[in-house]
């Protein structure tokens, strides 16, 4: 019997052989792939290789370099060094704490108090070791979908207590289980074909714990580039401590918080902390203020600046701050004169965007106490224009100026650092499903971006998944590199915030069209927000970041 498909990456519709892999099938177009092929979107949903064809589909082939393919690979490799830790270490547990510059930053620590484990050096060539073994066996990454009271059987004594409490959670009554060499476990996207395929990685001591080291997404065949990043470290493992004390560090413990009416409190508390390490940036300020005269304030899409912007401003007016701000936003140059990407697209991502000599000489005409004339951008006309704002700076002023480019040197080059005060301001999730699967900080900001996107700029689900990627890289280029350069980090990331978003996220997600690549993203997140308790909005307070993507703020916009 044979069934008829459409390999989308050839656009050939053709028959095969009913219960053919799409492992089989994929080696017929190995070579159209630099990397190997380590899954496709069926019908545009993430599959496995050792999914057997039985009807008609549409299959699209990926390696590495999708979005998707690199995603799969990331989490095949904690797979691995969980197993890898396993065998070597069966009286520890291994927890991925969270995605660090080039990898994840883990924890093996001992789960039986007798147990004594070795030093980091040991442990780093011993899990190492392990790992290049299994990777070189080839090992399978096998799937298998089962009741959901046999995959607790299944893992009764896996040292995962998080995802047996996940598990015990789920309303459904089949899941899909995992398997590396006879270990079992459940990870919240689907894997690489075999152990083979993970090629680079790399397993090293760091902090009080490891760094797993992943491919460079844009140059797969070496490893991401290791940069120190102490700020952006200690910013995690400040508010991951601050996690732990509340006992929500993960989506069971959010979800126990909400079924016990809990949520109020979790609410109340998360703001305070946001409301004191404002007021904490401020105090940071207000020690310098015989020099600083200005505030840059950046942050990837969806961070939540604007409202930092506006919550920092109430607490610098707290301590004597006449506060004046500036948006980026308003020194693009005329859409003639934007440099473009290499497929001919505006690149308004770029810094060269900006009217930079513009800004830099009127920063420098407010400093020296002159009366200067703001433009306004006209984004439907592409052009900027002069309305007769004004601003002036007294000896009380303080100036924030927020955009993303704000901590790129190059963008105020000709101030004197000693007149800057540098904000990073980004949502740093420190929730995850359980102890090996984290949520990403990327998905928080995705989410919070679709919610904003359709309530105040009509746009779907699909629109914003479509421009993501561009986002995504936009963000590697512009903002990122240049994170450490800050004076202050601020997580704006909410411990209840995704049960706040999953009522407005999911049904917009629901909406996303199967004919589209997009849909794999939209169901892969529709799979998170299921497994997390949904909140109502209205314990949330006015001048919330959330209110900034929900609405009903009490700041302007």
């Amino acid at each position: 019997m044979q069934v008829e498909v459409i390999i989308e990456n050839t656009g050939e519709r053709r028959f095969v052989e009913a219960g053919i892999t799409l492992g089989d099938l994929s080696k017929e177009f190995h070579n159209q792939f630099k990397y190997s092929v380590l899954g496709a979107l069926v019908n545009n949903k993430i599959t496995m290789l050792s999914h057997q064809v039985y009807q008609p589909e549409s299959i699209r082939f990926f390696d590495i370099t999708h979005r998707q393919g690199y995603r799969i690979y990331t989490t095949s490799l904690c797979f691995l060094l969980y197993k890898a830790v396993r065998d070597c270490y069966p009286k520890a547990v291994l927890t991925i704490d969270h995605w660090m510059v080039s990898g994840y930053f883990c924890k093996i620590e001992s789960i039986d108090e007798g147990y004594t484990l070795p030093s980091q050096l040991d442990i780093v060539r011993t899990v190492s070791g392990r790992m290049v073994e299994l990777q070189k066996q080839d090992l399978p990454f096998l799937t298998k979908s089962m009741l959901v009271s046999d995959a607790l059987k299944l893992i009764e004594d896996e040292p995962i207590p998080s995802t047996r409490k996940l598990l015990e959670g789920l309303t459904q009554l089949y899941i899909e289980m995992h398997f590396l060499g006879g270990t079992p476990h459940k990870w919240a996207t689907q894997l690489v074909p075999s152990t083979g395929v993970l090629k680079q990685w790399d397993l090293r001591s760091f902090a009080d714990g490891y760094l797993l080291q992943c491919p460079d997404p844009f140059l797969p065949e070496r490893l991401e580039i290791y940069q120190e990043a102490p700020k952006l470290f200690n910013i995690f493992q400040e508010h991951h401590n601050w996690a732990k004390l509340l006992r929500v560090t993960t989506v069971n413990d959010l979800n126990n918080a909400v079924r016990k009416n809990k949520e109020n409190l979790l609410i109340q508390v998360s703001e305070a902390l946001h409301e004191k390490k404002y007021a904490d940036i401020a105090d940071m300020i207000a020690q310098r203020r015989d020099k600083v005269r200005m505030i840059l304030l950046a942050g990837p899409s969806s961070s939540g600046k604007t409202t930092s912007c506006r919550r920092l401003a109430v607490q610098l007016a707290v301590l004597g701050f006449d506060v004046k701000q500036l948006s980026l936003d308003d020194y693009f140059l005329p859409r003639e004169q934007t440099p473009r990407q290499p497929n001919g697209d505006y690149d308004f991502e770029a810094i060269e965007a900006l009217d930079i000599p513009l800004l830099n000489k009127q920063l420098k005409q407010l400093f020296d106490g002159e009366e200067v004339n703001i433009p306004t951008y006209d984004f439907k006309k592409g052009e900027p224009f002069f309305s007769g704002r004004t601003l002036k700076l007294n000896k009380e002023s303080i100036l924030i100026v927020e955009g993303i480019h704000a901590l790129n040197p190059k963008l105020t080059e000709e101030i004197d650092d000693e007149l800057k005060f540098k904000v990073y301001v980004s949502a740093l999730t420190q929730i995850a499903l359980d102890k090996q699967n984290i949520i990403r900080s990327n998905d928080n900001r995705l989410l919070r971006r679709i919610v904003r996107d359709n309530n105040f700029r009509g746009y779907s689900a699909y629109e914003t998944l479509k421009r993501w990627p561009s986002v995504r890289s936009g963000e590697h280029k512009h903002i990122f590199p240049y994170q450490e350069n800050a004076d202050v980090m601020f997580n704006s990331a909410l411990l209840y915030e995704l049960g706040i978003l999953r009522p407005f996220a999911e049904p917009l997600l629901k909406m996303v069209p199967q004919n589209s690549e997009e849909y794999a993203e939209s169901t892969r997140l529709l799979s998170v927000l299921e497994l997390i308790e949904p909140i109502q909005t209205r314990f949330i307070p006015p001048t919330s970041i959330l209110r900034e993507f929900l609405g009903e703020s009490s700041f302007e916009y």
